[in-house]
């Protein structure tokens, strides 16, 4: 009897020049940091990247992407409004400066929260939207875990913590900022806005690389005494996007010049190339006592693999699929993998699906294949 998943080659059409040499990443004097291609989810440089770190307020990441969630759910519009309570109005540090007892909509909390990074209206949405802060870090913890951040935990919504527990690592807040861009692309705006000018006062986005690097749209910036200078930065760069992590840096200007290293080493030595599109045909997989004789099978998603520069000549695919289904097949059904490569080395190594759904055949091709499949024994 063949194997149950058999492998196969696809040679992957890449002309390209000789591929560049690659100089080591960039080294800094922070405790860690990762640069991630948005479109592949490929590290492409990090350091210590899964280092538990407080966070600060890069925690706003995640309380961004529960409350785009809850508005994608319409549990919440953007016109409506969040009371300021106590609690949100007594927050220090970074301030919106709500008044007690108002009533502000989800639109300009949102700004407040992500361009000037305020813990008041960091708050008022957390309880807006859980109830209760309390209950709104259990939905953070638990998106947390859907995503596969496997080293985060929270806390509060705002990062305004110096609780050891309060804690995330490079790569995980990478992977969420990758989350964020794909699945919010609607939202991305307040992580770009350079200002924010509300009840007659006036305050600057704190990500210096707004100002300087038209490429640069995003995301946020922390800092608190245990957490050092830190910064999340993404640009959109020809056909790149690239995400740069910077932890526990020791000045605001020095978190801004190690993102900007990270981004040009990105742009300069690698590239982002689109290999399939979602649902496109893969490979196709046999189908028995079906009312077809095979099944296609692809990716569900775009599949995307990040190269050094000049070195899509030596890509190439392996399949490893199942080499038989029994009829009825359902559509999206896992039935195999796809590892892609530059010479020895795997690149991205993603599950194929079945692209559509096979029935049961005739009661003739039911037999027939059940005695064809006796004789493959």
């Amino acid at each position: 009897m063949r194997p149950p998943f058999a492998p196969a080659l696809l040679l992957l059409a890449a002309a390209g020049a000789q591929a560049m040499p690659i100089p080591a990443p960039p080294q800094f004097a922070a405790k860690s940091y990762v640069l991630m291609d948005a479109n592949s989810g490929q590290v492409i440089a990090a350091s210590a990247p899964d280092l538990h770190r407080a966070p600060a307020s890069l925690t706003k990441l995640m309380t961004s992407y529960v409350v785009f969630h809850a508005l994608k759910e319409g549990v919440i519009h953007l016109d409506d409004t969040a009371l300021i309570s106590e609690r949100a109005w007594r927050m220090g540090g970074s301030r919106m400066f709500a008044n007690l007892g108002s009533h502000v909509s989800i639109d300009d909390l949102l700004q407040g929260m992500i361009v000037q990074s305020g813990n008041d209206a960091t708050v008022a949405l957390a309880e807006r939207v859980g109830g209760s802060e309390d209950a709104f870090v259990s939905l953070m913890n638990q998106y947390a875990g859907t995503l596969g951040l496997q080293n985060s935990h929270f806390l509060d919504a705002s990062g305004d913590t110096d609780d050891r527990s309060h804690y995330s690592t490079a790569r995980d807040l990478a992977l969420l900022s990758r989350a964020i861009v794909a699945e919010f692309p609607e939202y991305l705006h307040y992580f770009s806005e350079k200002d924010f000018f509300w009840n007659k006062i006036h305050q600057k986005n704190r990500n210096d690389l707004l100002f300087t690097d038209p490429s640069v749209d995003g995301l946020k910036t922390g800092h608190t005494d245990s957490a050092g200078y830190c910064l999340v930065a993404t640009a959109k760069r020809q056909d790149m996007r690239l995400i740069a992590v910077v932890l526990g840096a020791k000045t605001e200007k020095a978190r801004a010049q190690y993102a900007g290293a990270l981004l040009d080493y990105g742009t300069n030595f690698f590239e982002s190339r689109k290999l399939y599109a979602a649902g496109a045909l893969v490979a196709g997989v046999t189908v028995w006592k079906g009312a077809e004789s095979s099944v296609p099978v692809g990716s569900l998603g775009d599949l995307y693999v990040t190269l050094p520069k000049g070195s899509g000549g030596d890509l190439h695919a392996t399949v490893t699929a199942s080499s038989g289904l029994i009829a009825p097949v359902a559509a999206h059904q896992q039935v195999g993998t796809l590892d892609v490569a530059v010479g020895d080395r795997v690149l991205a190594r993603v599950p194929l699906y079945t692209l559509q759904a096979v029935p049961q055949g005739n009661l003739f091709r039911r037999l027939f294949d059940t005695v064809r499949l006796w004789f493959k024994k």
